[in-house]
């Protein structure tokens, strides 16, 4: 069932050893057309909580199963419609194994001091506001 009126999204920011892993996909056109680097994210299933699809986005695009997602915060914006964008962070010990996803062009891990450059990442950057944001988040 598919809603235009409402975008409800969750992405996952998997934290170790000062590092973030971050994904491009392969498939632009679901993701407003960006090639950048994204956090790894997914449009929530019918009635599916977002807790569950941090770790299930977690699962299907990185190959690895995460502990206890901790929700950050919840962004709200209007852009074609109206979205409301959960936004999750994992802290394991020490950086997993990861497989990348069916629709993951290339996953791989960059130092939180050293991200990519704003105009590598999609949404002009919108990731490194979102894990400064994270980074408040106690973990």
């Amino acid at each position: 069932m598919e809603c235009r009126t409402h975008k409800l999204v969750a992405d996952v920011a998997v934290i170790a050893e000062g590092a973030v892993l971050m994904v491009r996909y392969k498939n632009p056109e679901r993701y407003d057309g960006q090639t950048g680097w994204f956090l790894p994210d997914d449009f929530l299933a019918h009635k599916e909580h977002p807790d569950l699809a941090a770790a299930r986005i977690a699962k299907e695009q990185l190959g690895t199963v995460v502990r206890d997602p901790r929700l950050g915060f919840v962004e709200s914006f209007g852009n074609g419609g109206w979205h409301l964008i959960f936004h999750y962070r994992v802290d394991p010990d020490r950086k997993p194994r990861v497989k990348a996803g069916k629709n993951v062009a290339a996953v791989e891990w960059f130092d939180l001091r050293e991200l990519p450059a704003t105009k590598e990442i999609a949404h002009h950057g919108w990731a490194r506001s979102t894990l400064a944001r994270l980074a408040k988040t106690p973990h």
